[in-house]
């Protein structure tokens, strides 16, 4: 009788690890027509939706003025707006006048800037860096013989 009861409760034991597993492996593979490169979103496209969610936005404007105490700026664009500055990250210097762009999201009927850039600067640093580029590539031959040892003299 000890047998017969051990027996069943051993079937009873392995029916019930080979249910779970079974039912893991439904749910962890859908089966789909389309590649799984496919499905995903470039990098790009998961930034700017993931900054629609937060409420991230852009404004581009003229530069008017800088208050250092209460750390904001005013730029004129189609309206005039104010920004709190005091975590942003702030590009090049700018002054009255400057064209910038401002990211920044709005917070408690505040406008919190995340960054201040100069517009164009982008465009600026990478004509910069392919410059550095072109320097560092030119041949050994283009370069000024001052920069050249000297021959020893002969005698």
């Amino acid at each position: 009788m000890k047998k017969v009861l051990m027996l069943v409760l051993a079937i009873i034991i392995g029916v019930a690890f080979v249910t779970t597993v079974y039912a893991a492996e439904e749910k962890k593979a859908p089966a789909t027509d389309k590649p799984a490169a496919a499905t995903e979103k470039p990098a790009k496209e998961k930034a700017v939706e993931k900054a629609k969610k937060a409420g991230v936005k852009k404004f581009e404007g003229e530069f008017v003025s800088k208050d250092d105490a209460a750390k904001t700026i005013v730029v004129k664009g189609e309206t005039e707006m104010t920004f709190d500055v005091a975590k942003a990250k702030m590009g090049k210097k700018v002054a009255a006048g400057d064209k910038v762009v401002v990211v920044y999201v709005e917070k408690d009927g505040k406008n919190i800037a995340k960054s201040v850039t100069k517009a164009g600067a982008v465009k600026e640093k990478a004509k910069e860096k392919k410059a550095e580029k072109k320097a560092a590539d030119k041949p050994a031959a283009d370069k000024p013989a001052a920069d050249k040892p000297a021959a020893p003299a002969k005698k």
